[in-house]
């Protein structure tokens, strides 16, 4: 039983070893010299407590401190000034839902913070406890096998909120609106099927006036706008029923309209503050409203989820892997089983989805002559989210180099041409063509 305790306290001491030069190469070269003293902290998250250790890395290898706190501001507060007071260097702390957000507000500028995705630090099934899952944490965040997020400053986190929310509101409309003309089909009120939107002015004027008691279907017929498709006698029509609607039923949609106002109302308040927000960043919301498929409203969402430079991402192949438009690589046995797009920042796909959709629309563009060439041999879906990878690239030159977008169409590159001329030339000699090349005479004036 002794050797079996022994062998199992030299592994671990051998793989302490291991981390605390992981961690020196990690570290920038003056702070090498540190290592005696480097602290770090781990976090399991919760909502009402936190399970903390810390942990010192020595030259004998590391030593765990626990610590458990509430999640109260107070505790929080108590929390801080240990870190602060115990000298720690970093923490690096996991949660299943949004309860490490007070958290990370209370130590943000007093130490390096890294939030953990919770699928990366599982436990073996049966082996999970809060403090056991701190340690594990901190081991796996020192031996570089946890996948980080990115956690942008206080101030892009407040607009991501506010995007969010704008569109959490817009779905909240488009919910009401919904139910709103199944409930008009239920009644017998037929006016969906005449009007292209039930948002519109003439369906609002028309379905105000219906719950406030007006039921003669030929005046309700009146207030449509003049210019509609639809004959009056089709509008009288569509709303007979309303003659006998019951009184029920027009309470009901008089509540189905102020839900929907009360949503417009929220949206342009939400509209007018994110305006606000990112006043300093106009330049960045015009620049990238000029991309084919994209507006303000949706370059303003851009903006809140990478940034107005999008500096943490050092390539468009680093962007593309975090929203999840690339493919993605599940390989075994040197086969390639899935190529799945992995799973990414999912505001920002439902933006891209939208934007490539509209930017095919736009003719002569590379956005129409990329889903074209395409579409035939992958379908529409497959097309689409090619066109949004290409969109993203865009989207990262625009935001990183602060240039404007110049729609070149189908214009060849010159050295792409170039090379591709060389390509074929290759080939043909390889056929034991004999190839001379000649310039085209300059047409005469």
């Amino acid at each position: 039983m002794s050797a079996q305790r022994s062998f199992r306290h030299g592994r671990k001491r051998k793989r302490v070893t291991l981390c605390r030069k992981v961690l020196a190469r990690s570290l920038p070269v003056p702070e090498r010299d540190v290592m005696n003293t480097y602290r770090i902290a781990g976090i399991d998250v919760h909502k009402r407590m936190l399970a903390v250790v810390i942990a010192d890395l020595t030259k004998d290898g590391i030593e765990f401190q626990r610590h458990k706190y509430g999640a109260s501001p107070e505790h929080l507060k108590m929390l801080a000034e240990r870190i602060v007071s115990d000298g720690v260097q970093a923490v690096v702390m996991e949660s299943t839902a949004q309860y490490w957000k007070p958290v990370w507000r209370a130590l943000e500028g007093k130490c390096q913070l890294h939030l953990a995705q919770a699928h990366s630090n599982r436990a073996p099934k049966g082996r999970k406890r809060d403090f056991e899952d701190a340690e594990r944490l901190t081991r796996r965040f020192v031996a570089g096998e946890l996948i980080l997020s990115y956690v942008p400053d206080r101030e892009q986190r407040l607009w991501r909120t506010l995007t969010r929310s704008k569109n959490q509101f817009i779905r909240e409309k488009i919910d009401a609106t919904n139910q709103m003309e199944a409930f008009l089909e239920e009644a017998g009120i037929k006016l969906s099927s005449l009007v292209s939107a039930l948002n519109g002015a003439s369906s609002r004027r028309i379905l105000k006036a219906l719950s406030e008691n007006q039921t003669d279907p030929s005046k309700l017929a009146e207030l449509g706008d003049p210019g509609l498709k639809a004959s009056r006698a089709q509008f009288v029509d569509a709303l007979s029923a309303a003659a006998t609607l019951d009184a029920g039923y027009r309470k009901l949609l008089g509540l189905f309209l102020r839900r929907i106002e009360e949503a417009e109302r929220r949206i342009q308040e939400l509209h007018e503050l994110i305006a606000q927000r990112l006043k300093a960043h106009n330049d960045a919301v015009v620049r990238l409203s000029e991309v084919p498929g994209l507006g303000a409203d949706s370059a303003q969402q851009i903006i809140a989820e990478v940034g107005p430079e999008a500096k943490a991402f050092l390539s468009p192949a680093q962007l593309a892997s975090w929203v999840g438009v690339c493919p993605g690589s599940n390989e075994s046995a040197e086969k390639q089983r899935d190529t799945k797009s992995p799973s990414g920042n999912r505001p920002m796909r439902r933006i891209l989805s939208l934007a490539a959709n509209a930017a095919i629309k736009a003719k002569g563009s590379i956005f129409d002559h990329t889903y074209k060439r395409l579409v035939g041999r992958t379908g529409h879906n497959k097309a689409v989210w090619a066109v949004a990878h290409k969109l993203l690239r865009v989207i990262w030159k625009v935001l990183h180099d602060k240039v404007r977008y110049q729609e070149q169409g189908l214009r060849t590159n010159p050295a792409a041409a170039r090379k591709r001329a060389l390509r074929l030339i290759a080939q043909l000699k390889r056929l034991d063509y004999c190839v001379q090349i000649l310039r085209e005479p300059a047409l005469s004036t």
